[in-house]
């Protein structure tokens, strides 16, 4: 893997000394092309690579019901020939360029990523943009992709965690895309066809729907034309985006029964909108209590002093359409009461009595410290343009970002945990046998 990071950026944020004058907004360019595609670039001529993050709203939420896992299986494919070349070729001019060129989906967008030696960026670009336009779609390759995703979706039934989010999806979000399996069914992947696929990859990579960052050795003029390029024979239009969701979410648990002597545990309430007045307050609560690792209090209370597992954890699960607070513990079958138990009473203690002053000014030393070191290369800088952009944020927020962390206060930290902490719609999802334990509806 390639990893080099602009020099300027990473001093910018405070890892390494600066070797030339302060980083600021501007050192992210926000761009348009001449046929009026919005990018961001950083520019870096001192280093001969460039990489190259695009997402594409839409993503696996695209998806009709019953076609489950095509959207997954076009970004796929499309690294299985193009143009001339079917798989075999395509992989071998890749090789050759010494180029890293990737497809993934989410649900709410699909990914295009591309590192590339400048000697090389050409001819680099000519094959990524021949896969993004000109996809094969062969028979031989879809069959063996097919048999790929069928083989990976008999083992899912068989893994506990991946049980806990089917159960999650069926229980919490039916009825709505999010509520359907990315990578599909045994029914719907067996039942997708070519012509599925080609409609799909119509709708998948929609040109008014990239947001695209750049990383390295090219120039504002470059990179405009580079885009261009890029998306030139791509529609411009798409289908309409699912509407906003909101998932249902009561307090109580779900259990589904599974012969394994350890118990899965997800849990779930209600989250935040990532442009709330109130998410870094609430960001900095959850690094408190089940983001921050071996100081939160959730391993704290339910590994360190108790036993009851080697990890537990909670996060903000931040999509487009809905917003969660979610989390999950794995123990003993006859500890799994015991430690549902212990995570609904830090939840409902950090709500009515919140955090120390000394526990906040932990959480913010290490999240302002922490946050340079994602800045390590290329490829992950153009990522976090590209992300950026998907969230609706402006190009001075990396520099903003610790300072909207430090004026975090004790007052809004106590605030947010009596507001945004749920014990009552906390939700525990267990797969297993757990002991002593009954569904709660």
């Amino acid at each position: 893997m390639i990893r080099i990071a602009t020099a300027a950026f990473i001093a910018a944020l405070g890892l390494l000394p600066a070797q030339k004058p302060a980083f600021a907004a501007t050192e992210i360019q926000e761009l348009t092309s001449p046929d009026g595609h919005l990018f961001w670039l950083v520019p870096e001529p001192t280093i001969p690579i460039l990489s190259l993050e695009i997402s594409f709203e839409g993503g696996a939420s695209l998806d009709p019901e019953g076609q489950e896992g095509r959207a997954s299986m076009v970004m796929r494919m499309l690294e299985e020939g193009a143009g001339a070349r079917d798989a075999v070729a395509f992989a071998e001019a890749r090789e050759a360029l010494a180029a890293r060129i990737s497809f993934s989906i989410g649900s709410d967008a699909a990914y295009v990523g591309a590192t590339m030696l400048s000697e090389n960026r050409d001819a680099t670009m000519a094959l990524l943009r021949e896969a993004m336009t000109a996809p094969r779609f062969d028979q031989e390759a879809l069959e063996r992709v097919r048999r790929q995703y069928l083989s990976s979706i008999s083992n899912d039934a068989t893994d506990p965690d991946a049980i806990s989010y089917r159960v999650f999806r069926d229980t919490l979000l039916a009825g709505d895309p999010y509520g359907r399996p990315n990578d599909g069914t045994q029914d719907s992947i067996s039942a997708i066809t070519r012509d599925d696929l080609i409609a799909a990859h119509r709708e998948l990579l929609v040109a008014s729907r990239a947001r695209i960052g750049l990383v390295g050795d090219i120039t504002a003029e470059e990179a405009g034309a580079l885009v261009d390029a890029l998306l030139a024979d791509l529609p411009e239009t798409g289908p309409d985006l699912p509407a906003p969701f909101v998932p249902e979410i009561a307090g109580g648990v779900t259990i589904e029964e599974f012969d394994a002597p350890q118990s899965v545990v997800l849990f779930v309430q209600p989250g935040i909108d990532r442009h709330h007045p109130d998410f870094f307050a609430v960001y900095v609560l959850n690094h408190i209590l089940g983001g921050g690792g071996f100081s939160s209090r959730l391993t704290i209370e339910v590994r360190e002093k108790r036993g009851l597992t080697y990890g537990v954890y909670s996060y903000l699960a931040l999509y487009d359409r809905m917003n969660l607070w979610m989390g999950g513990v794995s123990t003993a079958n006859e500890r799994v009461a015991e430690s549902i138990d212990v995570i609904r009473a830090e939840w409902l203690r950090m709500r009515d009595n919140g955090v120390t002053a000394e526990e906040l000014a932990n959480a913010k030393r290490f999240m302002t410290g922490a946050y340079p070191l994602r800045f390590d290369s290329n490829r992950k800088i153009a990522g976090i343009l590209s992300g950026l952009l998907e969230d609706g944020l402006d190009t001075g927020y990396v520099t903003r970002r610790n300072g909207l962390i430090e004026a975090v206060t004790l007052e809004d930290v106590n605030r947010v945990a009596r507001e945004w902490l749920d014990p009552d719609r906390l939700r525990f999802i267990v797969v297993g046998q757990p002991e002593g334990l009954s569904p709660v509806n």
